[in-house]
C-alpha cells in the first residue's frame, strides 16, 4: 500500500484503509469532509442533503453531551475535520473556560450564511438543475 494520498482510490471496507484516505488526504478534499446535514427546509429549498459547514453558519448539535443546543460556528479546523460552536463551552476544573470540538457529522445546519459569493453561485447551480 502506497504511502502517498492516491486519487483514484476508490473505496475499501477495511477501516484501516479508510483512515489512512482521510488522514492523507489533501486540504482541498479535506474540505468535503466537513460537510453537515441540512435542515427539511433547506434541503427542499437548494435540493441538496448536505453542505460543507463555514464560520457564521448556524447549527443545532445532535449528538454528544450538548445535543440540543444551537449556535453559531466560529471556527472551523479542517486539518483535523473539526468544530467550534460559539456558546458551547465547558469550565475545567481550575476554572478555566475551552472550547470543545465538534465533529461536523452530529450537527445539522438551520441557516447557511451565504454573504460569500462563492458559496451563493455554487447553491444556485445546484438549485439551477433540479
Amino acid at each position: 500500500m502506497a504511502k502517498e494520498f492516491s486519487a483514484s482510490w476508490r473505496k475499501s471496507k477495511q477501516r484501516r484503509k479508510q483512515r489512512k484516505y482521510r488522514e492523507n488526504a489533501p486540504v482541498h478534499i479535506k474540505r468535503a469532509f466537513l460537510s453537515a446535514r441540512l435542515t427539511k427546509e433547506l434541503s427542499q429549498k437548494y435540493g441538496r442533503r448536505n453542505f460543507p459547514v463555514k464560520k457564521g453558519d448556524t447549527i443545532r448539535i445532535l449528538r454528544g453531551s450538548f445535543k440540543g443546543k444551537d449556535g453559531k460556528v466560529d471556527r472551523v479546523d479542517v486539518k483535523k475535520g473539526l468544530i467550534s460552536v460559539s456558546g458551547i463551552e465547558i469550565t475545567k476544573r481550575e476554572g478555566t473556560k475551552s472550547f470543545p470540538k465538534i465533529n461536523p457529522s452530529n450537527v445539522i445546519i438551520k441557516t447557511l450564511d451565504i454573504e460569500d459569493k462563492r458559496r451563493a453561485d455554487s447553491l444556485k447551480k445546484i438549485r439551477g438543475k433540479k
